[in-house]
């Protein structure tokens, strides 16, 4: 059930009726739940299963990790000798790590399983699951991803002294939730089930800028990601016959395509979300106007950067112990960041090129707090322009080893940036058979997007203005007939549904 289509808006709205027509909590709880089944089952029924089994595993992990706590509580408040209750504590506590790395272990275990299984049975066997003499293709489950990283969370933050809970039908109905499941954003239960003890109709505000938000997400992915995706996919697919200006051209068109894509789809699950009263975090927040990598990484998938950071880069120690174990810690986590994206090296060598750029920019601030004139100069109109321009040419091109992780197709791209013309067969099927257009207007139709974004980007983070809902409730329907109109035919899938 594709997001941009009517049997999901017919799905949408009938779930939406029967929600808001119950009234007891635990109905809502149930009409989600089971919305969500239906949901997964039109994708893979298959899985759904393991998705189920995972649930239960978690949950039960999570209330023996507080069931350890309390025991320590309790132990705390009985007749025992100091130190009676300091070697209990100890073992309650040894006890409870133990149940935290079983967690984290299987949740790890189950995700390199899904990505890495086709590698290693191929070492074994010299052959692939995906290639065509395979007698079945392995498909992973769609969002496992998300679905694990979520899971981890909730048991670290239950080890660290969040309530776990002991009701299996709400952790259900956080884990499985339709609008998050397969993408994201990554969300903390904690902050998902509280909505639900102060859940009420949405007002006529909310319903404007949740049809506003999956308008927009439409558009974004509908009309330009899939556009823009369908040149990316003929240029990257003729390497050997596309010249230098395609290639650059098609490395712009790719990080806006990803861009628009994923940001499209987080828009539509956060508005499918806010007509069920229910909040979740923002993903996004211009990351291509950040003039540093880390800003990148503050605005740019911001939920996973967020579980990174509390997840992976703190306990490593942060930026507690000295500047250059920072800067390995950065690296680190970008490396871990890579091998989560995907299994082959492109992703690695994509993870590696983000964290030696974030140990670079530690260093250069390290370096401006120690000497003014370069101080000086970062916060200069030409030193932010030039960081700006620095910083993006940074995330485009390492978007290269996203877009191709082989290393052979991502490295003839890099080789061929300078200096290469294009063939005239290239250039005939292309732009004149296939686009009914030229490079020179590809440049302008992309340079006119970047426009629109910079004026949106103006308008919200220094003017502070938002649209009114009338316009909102106005330009929806204008969008979502736009989308019918000039949406490409056969969508192309959610370019992150692969992670």
């Amino acid at each position: 059930m594709k997001f941009i289509s009517i049997f999901y808006g017919l799905f949408l709205l009938s779930i939406l009726g029967i929600y808001w027509t119950v009234s007891l909590p635990k109905l809502k709880l149930w009409v989600i739940l089971i919305a969500s089944l239906v949901f997964y089952t039109s994708w893979q029924i298959q899985y759904l299963p393991l998705l189920l089994a995972l649930t239960f595993i978690n949950f039960r992990l999570a209330l023996e990790i507080s069931k350890s706590t309390s025991t320590v509580n309790n132990l705390q408040n009985s007749q025992l000798s100091n130190e009676e209750w300091r070697i209990a504590q100890s073992d309650w506590n040894l006890y409870k790590f133990k149940v935290l790395w079983l967690g984290i272990t299987l949740n790890i275990g189950l995700l390199l399983g899904f990505k890495y299984l086709p590698i290693v049975l191929k070492w074994i066997f010299n052959t692939s699951l995906d290639s065509g003499n395979s007698s079945f293709k392995f498909v992973a489950p769609l969002g496992i991803s998300f679905f694990t990283f979520e899971c981890i969370a909730y048991l670290i933050d239950v080890y660290r002294g969040a309530p776990a809970t002991n009701q299996f039908l709400k952790f259900a109905t956080y884990k499985l939730f339709f609008a998050k499941l397969i993408s994201g954003p990554i969300t903390r239960y904690h902050n998902f089930v509280l909505q639900f003890n102060n859940l009420q109709f949405p007002n006529i505000n909310r319903i404007s800028e949740a049809l506003w938000l999956i308008a927009r997400g439409a558009v974004k992915k509908g009309i330009l990601a899939d556009n823009l995706g369908i040149f990316v996919d003929l240029c990257f697919g003729n390497l050997q016959r596309a010249g230098s200006t395609d290639l650059w051209l098609a490395t712009i068109a790719y990080g806006l395509q990803l861009y628009l894509d994923f940001n499209g789809y987080v828009d539509i699950a956060r508005g499918s979300a806010l007509l069920f009263g229910l909040v979740l975090p923002e993903n996004f927040d211009f990351p291509y106007f950040s003039t540093s990598i880390a800003d990148f990484w503050r605005r740019w998938h911001i939920t996973l950067g967020d579980w990174l950071r509390n997840y992976l880069y703190f306990p490593l120690g942060g930026s507690r112990r000295g500047l250059m174990r920072t800067c390995v810690n950065l690296f680190i986590v970008m490396i871990i960041a890579g091998i989560w994206h995907g299994s082959a090296w492109g992703f690695i060598i994509w993870g590696a090129l983000h964290g030696i750029a974030l140990a670079v920019h530690r260093l250069t601030d390290a370096l401006s707090d120690r000497f003014y004139v370069l101080s000086a100069f970062w916060h200069n109109p030409i030193g932010v322009i030039f960081a700006w321009f620095l910083t993006q040419f940074m995330v485009f091109t390492s978007w290269i080893w996203f877009r191709l992780p082989n290393i052979q197709d991502s490295a003839l791209v890099v080789q061929n940036f300078w200096g290469r013309n294009a063939d005239a067969q290239f250039f005939e099927k292309v732009y004149v058979e296939a686009l009914n257009s030229t490079p020179h207007q590809i440049s302008w139709l992309m340079f006119l997007l970047f426009l629109v974004m910079l004026t949106t980007y103006a308008f919200k983070r220094s003017m502070k203005l938002e649209l009114s809902w009338p316009v909102k409730l106005i330009i929806a329907p204008m969008c979502f007939y736009a989308v019918w109109l000039l949406a490409p035919e056969g969508s192309l899938p959610y370019i992150y549904f692969d992670f």
